[in-house]
Protein backbone atom coordinates (compact mmCIF):
# COMPACT_ATOMS: atom_id res chain seq x y z
CA UNK A 1 0.00 0.00 0.00
CA UNK A 2 1.82 3.65 -1.02
CA UNK A 3 2.15 6.42 2.03
CA UNK A 4 0.04 9.29 1.74
CA UNK A 5 1.83 12.56 1.80
CA UNK A 6 0.12 15.07 4.48
CA UNK A 7 -2.43 16.71 3.12
CA UNK A 8 -1.34 20.89 2.39
CA UNK A 9 -3.78 21.77 -0.22
CA UNK A 10 -5.28 24.61 2.44
CA UNK A 11 -1.60 25.65 2.93
CA UNK A 12 -1.37 28.19 -0.01
CA UNK A 13 -5.26 29.80 0.94
CA UNK A 14 -4.72 29.82 5.00
CA UNK A 15 -1.42 31.34 3.97
CA UNK A 16 -3.08 34.48 1.79
CA UNK A 17 -5.37 34.81 5.26
CA UNK A 18 -2.11 34.97 7.80
CA UNK A 19 -0.26 37.36 4.81
CA UNK A 20 -3.52 39.44 4.65
CA UNK A 21 -3.99 40.11 8.27
CA UNK A 22 -0.51 40.62 8.86
CA UNK A 23 -0.26 43.38 6.14
CA UNK A 24 -3.40 45.18 7.95
CA UNK A 25 -1.50 44.72 11.20
CA UNK A 26 2.10 46.16 9.60
CA UNK A 27 -0.43 48.87 7.92
CA UNK A 28 -2.01 49.78 11.40
CA UNK A 29 1.72 49.95 13.26
CA UNK A 30 2.93 52.32 10.24
CA UNK A 31 -0.20 54.39 11.26
CA UNK A 32 0.78 54.33 15.20
CA UNK A 33 3.76 55.19 14.70
CA UNK A 34 3.13 58.33 12.60
CA UNK A 35 0.29 59.43 14.55
CA UNK A 36 2.98 59.14 17.56
CA UNK A 37 5.35 61.43 16.68
CA UNK A 38 2.72 64.02 15.89
CA UNK A 39 1.13 63.33 19.40
CA UNK A 40 4.76 64.13 20.88
CA UNK A 41 5.43 66.93 18.86
CA UNK A 42 2.19 68.61 20.00
CA UNK A 43 2.70 67.77 23.65
CA UNK A 44 6.25 69.52 23.26
CA UNK A 45 4.34 72.71 21.37
CA UNK A 46 1.59 73.25 24.62
CA UNK A 47 4.44 72.61 26.98
CA UNK A 48 6.21 75.47 25.89
CA UNK A 49 3.35 77.84 25.20
CA UNK A 50 2.57 77.26 28.85
CA UNK A 51 5.71 78.36 29.98
CA UNK A 52 5.00 81.29 28.37
CA UNK A 53 2.01 81.51 30.01
CA UNK A 54 -0.18 81.91 26.44
CA UNK A 55 -2.70 79.71 27.57
CA UNK A 56 -4.66 79.58 24.20
CA UNK A 57 -2.07 78.32 22.33
CA UNK A 58 -0.80 75.77 25.25
CA UNK A 59 -5.07 74.40 25.34
CA UNK A 60 -4.78 74.43 21.52
CA UNK A 61 -2.01 71.74 21.63
CA UNK A 62 -3.21 69.74 24.11
CA UNK A 63 -6.86 69.76 22.54
CA UNK A 64 -5.12 69.06 18.71
CA UNK A 65 -3.17 66.02 21.14
CA UNK A 66 -6.51 64.58 22.63
CA UNK A 67 -7.67 64.11 19.21
CA UNK A 68 -4.34 62.01 18.15
CA UNK A 69 -4.09 60.27 21.00
CA UNK A 70 -7.49 59.05 20.19
CA UNK A 71 -6.80 58.16 16.62
CA UNK A 72 -3.23 56.13 18.08
CA UNK A 73 -5.59 54.42 20.52
CA UNK A 74 -8.04 53.37 17.78
CA UNK A 75 -5.27 52.09 15.45
CA UNK A 76 -3.49 49.99 18.19
CA UNK A 77 -6.62 48.92 19.51
CA UNK A 78 -7.19 44.75 19.23
CA UNK A 79 -3.32 44.48 18.99
CA UNK A 80 -1.81 43.98 22.26
CA UNK A 81 1.91 44.32 20.78
CA UNK A 82 1.63 47.91 19.44
CA UNK A 83 -0.48 49.38 22.43
CA UNK A 84 2.26 48.30 24.16
CA UNK A 85 4.68 49.54 21.72
CA UNK A 86 7.52 51.86 23.10
CA UNK A 87 6.46 54.97 20.99
CA UNK A 88 2.85 54.01 22.09
CA UNK A 89 3.85 54.61 25.05
CA UNK A 90 6.39 57.48 25.25
CA UNK A 91 3.64 59.41 22.76
CA UNK A 92 1.03 58.76 25.93
CA UNK A 93 3.69 59.39 28.43
CA UNK A 94 4.51 62.97 26.80
CA UNK A 95 1.01 63.86 26.18
CA UNK A 96 -0.07 63.27 29.98
CA UNK A 97 3.10 65.50 31.31
CA UNK A 98 2.07 68.51 28.75
CA UNK A 99 -1.18 68.07 30.83
CA UNK A 100 -0.16 67.49 34.12
CA UNK A 101 2.49 70.23 33.43
CA UNK A 102 -0.47 73.03 32.37
CA UNK A 103 -3.11 71.91 34.85
CA UNK A 104 0.00 72.52 37.78
CA UNK A 105 0.96 75.91 36.09
CA UNK A 106 -3.15 76.95 35.93
CA UNK A 107 -3.59 75.37 39.28
CA UNK A 108 -5.94 73.17 38.11
CA UNK A 109 -7.12 69.22 39.15
CA UNK A 110 -4.93 67.14 38.20
CA UNK A 111 -6.52 65.25 34.82
CA UNK A 112 -6.65 61.23 35.29
CA UNK A 113 -5.24 58.57 33.07
CA UNK A 114 -8.51 57.53 31.48
CA UNK A 115 -9.84 60.69 30.72
CA UNK A 116 -6.42 61.33 28.56
CA UNK A 117 -6.60 57.83 26.80
CA UNK A 118 -3.29 57.06 28.12
CA UNK A 119 -1.77 54.05 30.34
CA UNK A 120 -1.43 54.05 34.31
CA UNK A 121 2.22 53.70 33.79
CA UNK A 122 2.18 56.26 31.03
CA UNK A 123 0.38 58.74 33.18
CA UNK A 124 2.87 58.43 36.49
CA UNK A 125 5.93 58.58 34.32
CA UNK A 126 4.51 61.71 32.78
CA UNK A 127 4.26 62.71 36.08
CA UNK A 128 7.57 62.71 36.97
CA UNK A 129 8.92 64.42 33.93
CA UNK A 130 6.30 67.14 34.57
CA UNK A 131 8.20 67.83 37.37
CA UNK A 132 11.36 68.95 35.35
CA UNK A 133 8.69 70.91 33.42
CA UNK A 134 7.91 72.83 37.39
CA UNK A 135 11.46 73.42 38.18
CA UNK A 136 11.92 75.60 35.32
CA UNK A 137 8.42 77.33 35.96
CA UNK A 138 9.76 78.10 39.34
CA UNK A 139 13.37 79.25 38.23
CA UNK A 140 10.95 81.16 36.01
CA UNK A 141 9.32 82.79 38.80
CA UNK A 142 12.32 83.74 40.37
CA UNK A 143 13.82 85.84 38.04
CA UNK A 144 10.45 87.81 37.88
CA UNK A 145 10.62 88.00 41.36
CA UNK A 146 7.89 86.16 42.37
CA UNK A 147 8.44 84.08 45.19
CA UNK A 148 5.45 83.05 46.23
CA UNK A 149 4.58 81.00 42.99
CA UNK A 150 8.27 79.84 43.30
CA UNK A 151 7.62 78.11 46.58
CA UNK A 152 4.03 76.68 45.07
CA UNK A 153 5.39 75.45 41.92
CA UNK A 154 8.52 73.88 44.25
CA UNK A 155 5.48 72.45 46.92
CA UNK A 156 3.93 70.62 44.26
CA UNK A 157 6.90 68.96 42.84
CA UNK A 158 8.01 67.74 45.80
CA UNK A 159 4.10 66.31 46.61
CA UNK A 160 5.28 64.67 43.45
CA UNK A 161 8.06 63.36 44.63
CA UNK A 162 6.64 62.28 48.34
CA UNK A 163 4.08 60.59 45.94
CA UNK A 164 5.79 58.62 43.40
CA UNK A 165 7.60 57.36 46.26
CA UNK A 166 5.50 55.44 47.55
CA UNK A 167 4.84 53.34 44.54
CA UNK A 168 6.89 49.98 44.97
CA UNK A 169 6.54 47.87 42.09
CA UNK A 170 8.79 46.06 39.55
CA UNK A 171 9.79 48.01 36.69
CA UNK A 172 7.93 45.88 34.51
CA UNK A 173 5.29 47.21 35.47
CA UNK A 174 6.08 51.07 35.67
CA UNK A 175 8.24 51.20 33.20
CA UNK A 176 11.31 52.03 35.04
CA UNK A 177 9.10 54.76 37.51
CA UNK A 178 11.88 54.46 40.15
CA UNK A 179 14.64 55.80 37.70
CA UNK A 180 12.18 58.88 36.63
CA UNK A 181 11.89 59.48 40.12
CA UNK A 182 15.67 59.56 41.22
CA UNK A 183 15.35 62.39 38.93
CA UNK A 184 12.44 64.09 40.59
CA UNK A 185 14.51 64.17 43.79
CA UNK A 186 17.24 65.40 42.58
CA UNK A 187 15.29 68.12 40.47
CA UNK A 188 13.50 68.97 43.94
CA UNK A 189 16.49 69.39 45.94
CA UNK A 190 18.11 71.43 43.34
CA UNK A 191 14.88 73.79 42.90
CA UNK A 192 14.99 74.15 47.12
CA UNK A 193 18.14 74.89 47.42
CA UNK A 194 17.43 78.03 44.42
CA UNK A 195 14.82 79.15 45.90
CA UNK A 196 16.56 79.66 49.29
CA UNK A 197 19.11 80.93 48.30
CA UNK A 198 16.49 83.90 46.20
CA UNK A 199 14.68 84.17 49.73
CA UNK A 200 17.77 84.89 51.54
CA UNK A 201 18.32 87.67 48.81
CA UNK A 202 15.02 89.04 48.82
CA UNK A 203 15.53 89.08 52.74
CA UNK A 204 18.97 91.02 52.67
CA UNK A 205 17.52 93.34 50.01
CA UNK A 206 14.40 94.46 52.17
CA UNK A 207 16.71 94.70 55.33
CA UNK A 208 19.27 97.17 53.12
CA UNK A 209 15.96 99.25 52.07
CA UNK A 210 15.12 99.37 55.63
CA UNK A 211 18.61 100.55 56.79
CA UNK A 212 18.79 102.80 53.47
CA UNK A 213 15.30 104.55 54.89
CA UNK A 214 16.16 105.14 58.43
CA UNK A 215 19.72 106.60 57.24
CA UNK A 216 17.77 108.75 55.14
CA UNK A 217 15.73 110.36 57.70
CA UNK A 218 18.68 110.56 60.33
CA UNK A 219 17.67 107.77 62.40
CA UNK A 220 20.14 105.24 63.35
Amino acid sequence: MAATGPDMGNLYSLGREVLARIQAKNAERERVLAVSRQVVQHAAHAIRAAHRHEWQEAGAGLDAGNALVLEMNGAAAGHPDLMAAGYTLDAQKEHAEAHLVYATLRGRPLPDPMSLGVDDAAWLNGLGEAAAELRRASLDAIRRGEVAEAERLLEALQEIYVFLSTIDFPDAITRGLKRTNDMVRGVAERTRGDLTLAVRQEDLKAAMERLEGRLAEGRP
